[in-house]
């Protein structure tokens, strides 16, 4: 708990989504509980103005970028991410000072012609931006097409309804924090869809030698969550892989053991490699490294960057 002299006023940069909009003023209201004065901060990212898929345009980066810079110019003190879009390298004198407890991490599958996701028509059209995830389904049902979907969530709903498309994915955290959970027609399982590294945590994200906003934002860390999702990126990084790139991961904790599931797949979901390791908590990046060299062994390089 913040001490009465730790008191103090943070400017927090956002972007300007209803789910960016949600995690800031979360992450605003906790600080407030703990006695801070906070300030919003709206920034536009390239990602809120670039058109065209997120491969195309070259999406890594573009929703957290901005608010880097901001923080790196001293224009804010704080800035939230959703951490599946943060490049998993610390961009300079920058560093993830806390990840709050992690909403669901699986991914939801939204349709307005069926009910479950293999009772989908031949050929159906999937809505999806992630390769990730156009991936994974194409490994479950190769007869289904994958068409590119931009936007905020709310765009993405609207764009089911009029875009031709038969069924959408979306990350279910984003939903349940918007409160639209009763949008959402099926979970999939983490085995069905291995999720992106990071989904369903925030990343909190200051400079590096600003103690004071150190103090006020790692009282809202939640341990468990940052091991796993720290393990999660630090696999992501030794792959040299993008948060665009066909990489996914699942973890938990139990009885003091924290196991980290990866998998690497070709864009057309045709080969799949899945490795899984346990380590103690305290021992996430050895674990996130050894998972991925499991995955370099059993071939994912060649699939990550082909000749």
């Amino acid at each position: 708990m913040a001490s009465l002299k730790s008191h103090q006023r943070i400017r927090l940069g956002t972007r300007g989504s209803q789910l960016a909009m949600w995690q800031s003023n979360w992450v605003k209201s906790e600080l407030e509980k703990l006695g801070h004065q906070v300030e919003l901060i709206p920034i536009k990212t390239e990602g809120d103005i670039a058109t065209g898929s997120l491969a195309q345009i070259g999406g890594q980066g573009l929703f957290t970028k901005r608010l880097q810079v901001a923080l790196q110019n001293e224009e804010v003190d704080l800035a939230v991410h959703s951490l599946k879009d943060l490049p998993t390298e610390d961009a300079d004198g920058l560093v993830i000072a806390a990840i709050p407890e992690r909403e669901t991490t699986s991914d939801a599958f939204i349709s307005l012609g069926v009910q479950r996701f293999h009772d989908l028509p031949q050929g159906a059209v999937i809505g999806t931006g992630s390769v990730r995830r156009g991936a994974q389904i194409l490994h479950l049902r190769s007869d289904l097409q994958i068409k590119d979907i931009r936007g905020n969530v709310d765009t993405r709903l609207k764009k089911l309804e009029n875009a031709g498309y038969d069924a959408i994915i979306l990350a279910a955290a984003g939903l349940t924090r918007l409160g639209w959970e009763n949008r959402i027609t099926q979970v999939f399982s983490e085995d069905q869809l291995l999720p992106a590294v990071g989904q369903g945590a925030l990343g909190l994200e200051i400079r590096s030698d600003d103690q004071k906003t150190l103090a006020a934002v790692s009282a809202l860390n939640h341990p468990a969550s940052f091991h796993r999702a720290m393990s999660e990126r630090i696999m992501l990084r030794t792959l040299f892989a993008g948060c665009l790139a066909p990489v996914g991961a699942k973890t938990k904790i139990e009885s003091d053991r924290l196991t980290l599931t990866g998998t690497v797949l070709t864009q057309d979901g045709s080969k799949k490699i899945i490795v899984e390791k346990t380590l103690p908590p305290g021992e996430f990046e050895r674990l996130g490294k050894t998972v991925a060299q499991g995955l370099f062994d059993s071939g994912a390089e060649a699939i990550l960057r082909p000749l």
